[in-house]
């Protein structure tokens, strides 16, 4: 069994996280780094991530949060935030960092460029927002395997108020929504009734399909 593999197995939804225990910063940085490194479509990375570690934002987090404990007691809250839409101006900043990184342009880069921007910026800002979500999701899922490997606890959330987070942390300010969220921490000694529970998944002949 391959190690990831092996850690995928080890994870679960944590239910509850020791208050007193740390994720060490370079764990986070590299957490974080594996959803900044996702595939996203056209590359256009249309989502950031807001790593909170202040207490009383959490706080106030969880309050909108169905009062999920893992808010508070993990040691840092990632917030997955996607573009609120498409615009001419974050497609050509994409489109420019790509050209300045690789030292050159290329005319089907830039053709395809063109068709993004005949595409994008003219369609309904909510299918803007919501294309951008998945790839959003693209990156969290990478930061839920990522936290695995690096043995951190972590619990994927969707339940909580988001138009109240985009107001707590700002987003909407930013051109950005909140799509999902991610606690890290560490699984309590007691108190979960999850923690030793069998992992249950459906079973390959049931999941996936060989189309030769």
């Amino acid at each position: 069994m391959s190690a990831l593999i092996e850690k995928l197995n080890w994870r679960y939804a944590t239910k509850k996280m020791d208050p007193s225990k740390i994720v060490a910063d370079d764990k986070v940085e590299r957490i974080v780094e594996a959803a900044r490194l996702a595939p996203t479509s056209s590359g256009l990375q249309p989502f950031e991530v807001i790593v909170v570690t202040n207490p009383e934002v959490r706080a106030k987090i969880q309050e909108i949060g169905w009062n999920q404990s893992q808010i508070t007691e993990g040691s840092h809250l990632l917030v997955f935030a996607a573009w609120d839409n498409y615009t001419t101006d974050r497609i050509n900043g994409m489109f420019d960092l790509v050209n300045d990184e690789r030292g050159f342009k290329n005319e089907g880069w830039e053709n395809y460029r063109q068709m993004i921007l005949n595409l994008y910026p003219g369609r309904d800002p909510e299918v803007n927002f919501q294309h951008a979500a998945r790839q959003a999701y693209i990156g969290f899922g990478m930061s839920v395997a990522a936290a695995a490997f690096e043995g951190v606890d972590a619990t994927p959330m969707e339940g909580f108020d988001a138009a109240k987070l985009d107001e707590i942390l700002g987003l909407r300010e930013k051109g950005l929504r909140s799509v999902t969220i991610l606690p890290l921490g560490y699984r309590a000694d007691e108190g979960d009734w999850l923690v030793n529970l069998k992992k249950v998944r459906r079973p390959k002949d049931q999941f996936v399909s060989v189309v030769a």
